[in-house]
């Protein structure tokens, strides 16, 4: 007879020195959000903030308002985005699952009903005190590695966005916005936010 593996319920039952694939990311039962960096789980640190939560409403409901009637969709957290360029597009291949704040996709063969099958096109982080290096180091070189043609950094606290772009293999700075004004996006290029819509009851 066939031992029955243990049902996984808490992070606490991994090896976090393992690593591990979607298909195991997908057997697990846990309360809480997830992220598979390269084969190695990464918690989610903490809940998000209401300064957090307000951005990533703001840019939603601006992005998608724009984005109405248009074949690019946006899509909020929690969204598995399981990125494949270094494996195959297997379950038990893919090494990478990653829940960006936001993420637009123009492609929409990418999605399916467990979320997105390769890059998106543009993503959207909005950094707390505890993701700030996640955000701005590990995912920044990982959504370039992956081909994410354009990534935004927005820090509630600064109420500041930085916009980058890929070029090649890296992506170079287009942009710091700290002030009121308009805000490009290079993904949609008929799409400008406006800098206190982004940030408007954000204290």
């Amino acid at each position: 007879m066939t031992p029955t593996m243990p049902v996984i319920t808490d992070i606490a039952q991994l090896d976090l020195n393992q690593r591990y694939t979607y298909a195991d990311y997908l057997s697990w039962k846990f309360s809480e959000y997830v992220e598979l960096i390269k084969g190695r789980v990464r918690r989610k640190m903490s809940a998000p903030t209401s300064a957090h939560q307000l951005t990533v409403t703001n840019l939603t409901v601006e992005i998608g308002q724009f984005l109405k009637r248009k074949p690019c969709r946006v899509f909020a957290a929690p969204f598995d985005v399981r990125l494949l360029r270094s494996t195959g597009n297997g379950d038990a291949q893919i090494q990478t699952v990653v829940q960006p704040d936001l993420c637009v996709i123009c492609d929409l063969s990418k999605v399916d009903r467990r979320g997105c099958l390769g890059a998106p096109d543009w993503i959207i982080e909005i950094v707390s005190p505890s993701t700030a290096s996640h955000d701005t180091k590990t995912k920044f070189d990982l959504y370039a590695e992956n081909g994410v043609g354009e990534y935004w950094i927005v820090f509630p606290g600064e109420q500041t966005i930085s916009t980058y772009v890929l070029q090649g293999e890296e992506y170079q700075p287009r942009g710091d916005y700290y002030e009121p004004g308009l805000v490009p996006s290079h993904t949609l290029p008929d799409l400008t936010l406006e800098w206190a819509d982004v940030f408007a009851n954000v204290e």
